[in-house]
């Protein structure tokens, strides 16, 4: 890790393409014609709000209600695209462009209300999103623009325990996938695997730069904690736990200056480039160095 995540992407994937004996484990995001609209009352202003407060007014107010409507709003038109293994891809886009609601759709954490319509077609290794909407989360993680804590954990503690609760160790199905190279390749890919989820939070933490604040607690609006930047990065390591093959990030940049936000994103095209994962990353102004990071740029305007 002092040699960067480059190294240790490198050998992880050396040891264990070895005993996969094939390509490393991918998934491929396909989206067409992907329309979202939702149907929003709105109030029509009578300029009742620039009256004076007499008591007539008020009445008024009480007893008349004012006029509403319908309104159908389009959140996202058609959009279509294709989002590949081994390839990071920087989503572009001014807010309330449909940035977030994309990602969100393609993640299944779009909230799905009676007044919402969607329409369009979503797959994942040419499987439709909807068979396999109930495992989704396990495959592919999305990074929210909040960042929502346990307050009273310490950054490290909050790592550990997104840890564990992905299972903190490597699976069966993974160690039975770790078998078809020779007994000494199956053996080197085990012990990199187990050595690598042993560490895995520590790793994170060097990762995104978290070892002054590892052992501040996380804290919110009531208690205080560690910085808004610092809190950013906690809840986009959370994120790295667990089998995901595709990762989307909405607006990861927010309170990070540039050299930090430099730093996540290199770590993520690594990622991207010798894991074979599909990387997102929605962001507002990249710096031209961060801009550069990426393979692939979709950009958005309007939904």
């Amino acid at each position: 890790m002092a040699e960067g995540p480059q190294v240790l992407h490198d050998h992880m994937a050396s040891k264990i393409t070895k005993a996969l004996g094939s390509a490393m484990p991918q998934m491929d995001v396909h989206f067409s014609n992907l329309s979202v609209t939702a149907d929003v009352v709105v109030v029509d202003d009578d300029n009742s709000k620039y009256e004076l407060p007499t008591i007539p007014n008020t009445l008024k107010k009480t007893f008349i209600s004012p006029k509403k409507r319908v309104v159908r709003k389009e959140i996202l038109k058609d959009v279509s695209g294709v989002f590949s293994p081994g390839k990071i891809t920087l989503l572009l886009g001014q807010p309330g462009s449909g940035k977030s609601a994309l990602l969100k759709m393609l993640s299944a954490r779009f909230p799905m209300t009676k007044n919402i319509t969607v329409e369009g077609n979503i797959s994942f290794n040419n499987v439709n999103r909807e068979q396999i909407i109930d495992t989704l989360p396990q495959f592919v993680a999305y990074v929210n623009q909040r960042d929502k804590h346990y307050p009273v954990l310490t950054a490290k503690e909050t790592l550990q325990y997104a840890h564990q609760f992905c299972g903190a160790e490597l699976s069966e199905q993974g160690k039975k996938m770790l078998t078809q190279g020779t007994p000494e390749e199956n053996a080197e890919a085990l012990r990199a695997a187990n050595a690598l989820f042993a560490h895995y939070p520590e790793v994170i933490i060097q990762q995104l730069g978290l070892q002054n604040c590892q052992d501040t607690i996380v804290g919110d609006a009531m208690t205080r904690g560690v910085s808004g930047g610092e809190r950013k990065r906690v809840t986009t390591g959370e994120m790295e736990f667990g089998t995901k093959y595709v990762t989307l990030m909405d607006e990861i940049s927010t309170g990070l200056d540039s050299a930090a936000t430099y730093d996540i994103i290199n770590t993520q095209r690594s990622v991207a480039h010798t894991l074979r994962k599909t990387v997102v990353i929605a962001l507002l102004q990249p710096s031209p160095e961060v801009f550069a990071l990426f393979d692939d740029v979709m950009i958005l305007n309007e939904g």
